[in-house]
Parts: structure tokens; sequence; C-alpha cells
């Protein structure tokens, strides 16, 4: 019982890393390319540069306070958004 409870408790330490690694990965594909991995972010992601910022401040929320959790789901939120146009 003991070990398998081990053995599931490494399982999620890893699946953390790993999805922290593949955060930092992609929030810096955005942040510096200007362009976000995947079709559907593509089609969907209007400020991918904003969007990465937030993907990275979100991972580096992991190791600080909810207060920059909360300004990186922000801006993932405002990478979302449609750029204004000035046309009249």
């Amino acid at each position: 019982m003991a070990l398998a409870m081990l053995i599931m408790m490494l399982g999620l330490w890893c699946a953390g890393i790993v999805l922290l690694v593949l955060g930092v990965i992609t929030g810096m594909y955005a942040l510096v390319l200007g362009r976000v991995p995947g079709r559907w972010l593509q089609r969907n992601v209007e400020n991918p540069r904003i969007w990465g910022a937030g993907v990275l401040l979100l991972v580096a929320a992991v190791f600080s306070s909810r207060t920059v959790a909360l300004i990186g789901a922000g801006l993932i939120t405002l990478g979302y958004v449609k750029k204004p146009t000035f046309d009249y």
C-alpha cells in the first residue's frame, strides 16, 4: 500500500514538472516569436505576446503569490481580445 502511494505521488510530482516545463516553453515561444503553437490557439489568440507573458506569469505563480497568478490570468484573457481598429 505504501509503495503504491509513493509511486502515485512520484507520478503526480513528475506530471507537475512536465506541465511547468511545457508552460515555460509555450510562454517563451509566444513571447519571443509572436505566435502561438497549435491550430486552435492560432485561431483564437489575437495578441500572442501578451498571452505568452500571461502564461509565464502563471508558471511563476507556482513559486510566488496569488497576485502574480491573477495578473497572469488577466494577461491571458487580454491575449484573446481582438486588436482595436480605428477605421472611421
